[in-house]
């Protein structure tokens, strides 16, 4: 089979999903409404909450919900078969994503830019709130020690990435500038990305790195050590000095990245050498049922997009209906790459034959984002005549760069955290942004360095739990925005019926990883899984009680009503 099917119909649904779809959804179900006073304006500081062009502002929530995971989720589900993987991309992409980020968005926004633990309180009760927060300061916790080692592994292993990806901090504060000097975007917009791909050219033949060891550190641990001390300072300047511009123009090089990888699809045609389903797994490979549906999680729907909905994205919407544009067609983008993951992974520009395809992917967890970048690097290489090592620094500068966007909002985003925790438990001294910020890049170095060593990847010994975790915070959210419906007494079956799905399959996976957590003698992350699944479930009782009052008070005016 030639992959260009794949991409039709993966196009032709995420076109149904825009222009149909999320259009319901956000007049009959959200009624957005272009009148509502957004927090962005009714609380502008200049620093959190801005009015922010659409454009710019699906830029920056894009690329912070993105970061390197619709690749490595994608490109290491790919191991069951792709038909399993496209399906749930392009279905959950319609159907879960662009509902559930475009619906934290719009509850946040009505709830003065709340992030979704606050907001639990309003909906549902003061003891959803504090388990809430739990499971979402759990899931930044992950996100932003993991991707600390992840951006560190690639700038060890790949120097020609360093040079462009600091360079775009420099092109960002340049934009921010010239931005709020009112500079029109679109002349902006074109010089910046010329100026990133010149970063990118000059980075394949410039290769920067640090030393093997410096201060007793390996240069990985150096890097990660560097990088949390930039996400600091990032996370407390105003969105529109460096948050804002960076994530616009790393958006716009992934539309240029994206044109690139579709455009060679089209130009190739190549054929799909990966088994449609694989009935020739190793053995003692875990199910697809629930296992594809949280190792695919950015890409078809995922519990951090609502983080970052509610967290930043919402206190720069400038208008209500600006929602739809940033939040849905954010997961459209996202699903995008996602599903030109896919195609980069199982064809011929990866794997000649279907028996060199199994040797790259001689188990689950193989291949992964190299997979990606070697079968996408030939693709445009093939399709464009770009040689082979620009086409490759450039798939890994953006990687990178997605993973370091990523970075950014999380701290930003666990600073928030710990303010609202500062505000519920009246410690006056975590509402300091400057305080809050050093204890969330004390709580990263502490798990990455605490549980890691020397090495800084103890991030990695809780990552396990990620993907079930993420997917329950998924399934929480869903929940939350189900509630707000039900009380505005609207239609709840649009998120309802994702949020049991999603909660099923993510609950399912937790409950297998505990077992295997179990019978490895791995207590820590025993006590972390029991700990988010009773989570989970005390938050829905809560709900479910939540639910039954208010239909209870809605029967009883019924009555009088009569």
């Amino acid at each position: 089979m030639q992959s260009i099917m794949i991409v039709l119909f993966g196009i032709i649904g995420m076109l149904f999903g825009w222009f149909v779809y999320s259009k319901f959804i956000a007049q009959k179900i959200f009624k957005m409404d272009d009148n509502f006073v957004t927090p962005a304006h009714e609380l502008e500081d200049g620093v959190d909450y801005v009015p922010t062009n659409k454009v710019v502002l699906w830029g920056h929530h894009f690329t912070s919900v993105a970061g390197a995971a619709p690749i490595v989720g994608p490109a290491i589900a790919v191991y069951w078969g792709w038909v399993p993987a496209v399906l749930w991309v392009v279905l959950g992409t319609i159907f879960f994503a662009g509902v559930h980020d475009m619906g934290a968005l719009w509850a946040s926004a009505r709830h003065k830019g709340k992030s979704m633990g606050a907001l639990s309180e309003s909906v549902i009760g003061k003891r959803t709130r504090s388990l809430f927060m739990i499971v979402v300061f759990l899931v930044l916790l992950m996100v932003n020690a993991v991707f600390g080692v992840v951006i560190a592994n690639s700038f060890v292993g790949n120097p020609n990435a360093v040079f462009p990806a600091w360079a775009a901090i420099a092109v960002a504060l340049v934009i921010g500038q010239l931005l709020k000097r009112q500079v029109p975007l679109i002349p902006l917009c074109i010089i910046g990305v010329i100026v990133l791909y010149a970063t990118i050219y000059m980075g394949s033949s410039m290769p920067l790195s640090l030393p093997t060891e410096l201060f007793g550190l390996s240069d990985k641990a150096n890097w990660i050590i560097i990088l949390f001390i930039y996400a600091a300072v990032a996370s407390l300047l105003p969105v529109w000095m460096l948050l804002q511009p960076r994530d616009f123009i790393n958006g716009m090089q992934l539309l240029v990245g994206l044109i690139l990888l579709y455009g060679a699809v089209f130009v190739v045609m190549p054929d799909i050498t990966a088994p449609a389903f694989n009935t020739h797994t190793v053995e003692n490979t875990p199910s697809i049922i629930p296992l594809l549906f949280v190792t695919i999680a950015c890409g078809a729907v995922s519990g951090f997009h609502g983080i970052v909905s509610s967290g930043t994205s919402s206190k720069q919407l400038n208008k209500e209906t600006d929602g739809r544009f940033v939040g849905y067609l954010g997961a459209v983008g996202e699903g995008s790459l996602a599903l030109i993951t896919l195609v980069a992974v199982s064809g011929v520009m990866l794997a000649v034959t279907p028996e060199q395809w199994h040797e790259i992917y001689s188990h689950l967890g193989a291949g992964s984002v190299a997979a990606f970048i070697n079968g996408g690097s030939n693709l445009i290489s093939t399709g464009w005549g770009l040689p082979v090592e620009i086409a490759s620094t450039l798939l890994a500068v953006m990687v990178v760069l997605f993973a370091g966007t990523t970075m950014d909002s999380g701290v930003r985003l666990q600073r928030y955290i710990i303010q609202e925790w500062g505000e519920i438990y009246n410690i006056k001294l975590l509402n300091n942004g400057i305080v809050a910020t050093l204890v969330a890049v004390a709580c990263c170095l502490l798990l990455a360095f605490g549980a890691g060593g020397a090495s800084g990847s103890g991030g990695m010994v809780i990552w396990p739990l990620f993907g079930s975790t993420n997917q329950i915070l998924a399934s929480l959210t869903l929940l939350v925005i189900s509630v707000y419906l039900i009380k505005l007494d609207r239609p709840a079956k649009y998120t309802l019926i994702p949020m049991v799905f999603v909660l099923s399959m993510a609950f399912f996976a937790g409950l297998i990883k505990l077992g295997e957590y179990y019978q490895k003698g791995n207590w820590l992350l025993v006590v972390l899984d029991i700990v988010v699944l009773v989570v989970s479930v005390l938050v829905m009782l809560e709900a479910w009680g939540v639910i039954n009052k208010f239909k209870t008070k809605s029967e009883n005016q019924k009555d009088v009503a009569q």
